[in-house]
């Protein structure tokens, strides 16, 4: 027997068979079963590949099948009638393809002077009209008496992928069936009942590339399958797949929010180089990063979905999880425009390659804005404006420095706003740490075992900060104030940082490393109404020494004498409770 294509060999026979189409393929059925089955044209709408003309062949032979005594919701597919119209070869059954057949004359021809001839051995004489959208205007209008009173004997079953072209009078004497797309995860469990049926070895994650890439077609699905089993024959492996349908590795993706989120700008330049390199189309690769955005933006609204396999391989899910940490909502909702756009650019780009770099340095950029409903809330509440994104990585030498002396900059005042009668804490940039030795490897060094307080505290930041990146950035950053009380390390985060997931990631590796720097067992404690807290106490908090009230009253007519903070306080409407001296 002759070779059969896998999207032919596996054409759905019956209802059932039909995946993910259960509501129209359910009202057909009960439709027949209850005999309300009274349309004599029927229109199936959809995209392309999702069973439209399949199940108008199944209702075809449940109108037809010769052992039942009228249409029955379970054909046979044994009978004469039944094989015949599933393989396109009956008589009563004319298939007829309208991008081919488009003028006027033809569909007189072929449709309406054989309206009036009776079945030659069927029940129904059906016209099935494929791609019905692309008939003239004419053709249409011919059309129109027959599809409003067709001979009882008559019935026509139109698919179409562009229901919006079809004149409104065919619709109005039409049953009009909605066809959607099939998720990921019923193609992938279709494509895996077709591998163990042909015996075929592939892993669940080559699969679910297979399903992502076909983009809700199971036809399509089904073909990509074939083309990857010609080329690796018996056992599939994700790499092949890849290879196969040239689809963007999840490494280069990963690789590329990893660099985003940690503001590395020349990492963003070797990954870009390495897609070139790769012969990816570099549309390809912005379209699978939004999806990548997409799907972290979903696990940050909801992050049970990490165990869905239409969001992440088996795999893949720690990871994601931890990507979705690095960036806020707002900050997934731009990144997924940005990548639109630069696709759009891309299509039309003599250097594509040049519009993808522009487009991950903007990305990156886009991380430092923040939304100007937060900018008026954190100047009406007085609190410092912070970022729930991870911080740019701070790039250390592989051997310590000598230490030398810096002379102080020369002083600046800060200012931090409030409305109303509420204190604040005074808004000010954040200056980069000073760099320390770290412990080497985490063995603490002769005399650390006694650290504690403010010691134990840098000690704690500047190995995380060296060791730990993930740990510093997505946590330890975010912390409004980090103190050592007795025994016990307190973290204080503003309540409207969602701290739970990293935290939970984390905590053991923060305690772990507190104690071997202190020498004891160190316990690990969060308070989230960091927020909450009063200005005074909040400064006091970072270790502010209290300023003199001269002084205090001298810096803030200094600030008010600035330019920059006269424009600033004329855009949001704020006043001027504290200044600081940086």
């Amino acid at each position: 027997m002759s070779h059969q294509v896998i999207a032919r060999k596996w054409r759905p026979q019956r209802f059932e068979d039909v995946v993910g189409q259960q509501a129209v393929t359910r009202t057909l059925r009960n439709a027949i079963s209850n005999n309300r089955l009274v349309a004599q044209a029927f229109v199936f709408a959809g995209p392309r590949g999702v069973g439209k003309t399949t199940t108008a062949r199944i209702l075809a032979k449940a109108l037809n099948c010769e052992r039942s005594d009228g249409p029955t919701p379970e054909p046979c597919g044994e009978c004469d009638a039944c094989r015949e119209i599933a393989d396109g070869r009956d008589i009563d059954v004319l298939e007829i393809d309208a991008a081919t057949h488009t003028g006027v004359d033809n569909i007189r021809e072929v449709i309406i002077e054989g309206l009036s001839i009776m079945p030659v051995r069927d029940r129904k004489k059906v016209f099935i009209i494929d791609e019905v959208h692309q008939l003239s205007s004419s053709s249409f209008n011919a059309l129109l008496k027959s599809v409003e009173e067709p001979p009882a004997h008559v019935v026509f079953m139109m698919a179409t992928t562009e229901l919006d072209k079809i004149p409104e009078t065919i619709l109005s004497r039409s049953q009009v069936y909605e066809f959607r797309m099939i998720s990921t995860k019923a193609i992938a469990e279709q494509l895996q009942k077709i591998t163990d049926a042909e015996g075929i070895t592939v892993t669940s994650e080559a699969l679910q590339l297979i399903a992502r890439d076909a983009d809700g077609s199971m036809r399509d699905a089904q073909s990509k399958l074939d083309q990857v089993i010609a080329f690796t024959g018996n056992t599939i492996t994700t790499e092949d797949v890849g290879t196969v349908l040239g689809l963007v590795g999840r490494d280069l993706l990963f690789g590329t929010l990893q660099a985003v989120a940690e503001e590395d700008a020349v990492q963003a330049f070797v990954l870009a180089g390495r897609a070139v390199e790769m012969g990816y189309d570099l549309r390809l690769v912005c379209r699978e990063l939004a999806r990548v955005v997409r799907d972290l933006l979903v696990l940050s609204v909801d992050p049970s979905r990490a165990s869905d396999p239409e969001i992440a391989g088996e795999g893949e899910r720690e990871r994601l999880l931890e990507l979705a940490g690095c960036f806020s909502r707002e900050d997934l909702l731009r990144s997924f425009d940005l990548l639109t756009r630069a696709e759009n650019d891309i299509r039309t780009a003599a250097q594509p390659r040049y519009h993808l770099e522009m487009a991950l340095l903007r990305w990156i950029h886009q991380r430092k804005l923040v939304p100007i409903e937060e900018l008026l809330q954190q100047a009406g509440s007085g609190q410092p404006v912070s970022r729930p994104s991870i911080a740019a990585p701070v790039r250390q030498a592989p051997t310590p420095a000598p230490s030398r002396v810096v002379p102080p900059a020369p002083a600046r005042p800060s200012i931090g706003a409030v409305s109303g009668r509420a204190e604040s804490t005074p808004v000010r940039p954040q200056a980069p740490a000073a760099r320390v030795a770290a412990p080497d490897e985490l063995t603490p060094l002769p005399g650390a075992g006694g650290l504690g307080g403010s010691a134990l505290k840098d000690a704690v930041l500047n190995e995380a900060r060296a060791s730990h990146k993930m740990l510093y950035n997505t946590l330890l950053v975010q912390a409004q104030k980090m103190e050592v009380l007795g025994d016990r390390l307190v973290l204080t985060f503003a309540a409207s940082f969602n701290y739970r997931v990293p935290f939970e990631k984390y905590k053991g590796t923060i305690a772990s490393l507190a104690s071997k720097l202190a020498g004891r067992n160190i316990g690990l404690d969060v308070d989230a109404t960091g927020a909450d807290a009063p200005a005074e106490q909040s400064a006091q908090g970072r270790g502010r020494p209290p300023v003199d009230a001269g002084k205090q009253a001298a810096l803030k007519e200094q600030a008010l004498a600035d330019t920059g903070v006269q424009a600033l306080l004329e855009v949001f409407p704020a006043e001027i409770r504290d200044v600081e001296e940086m």
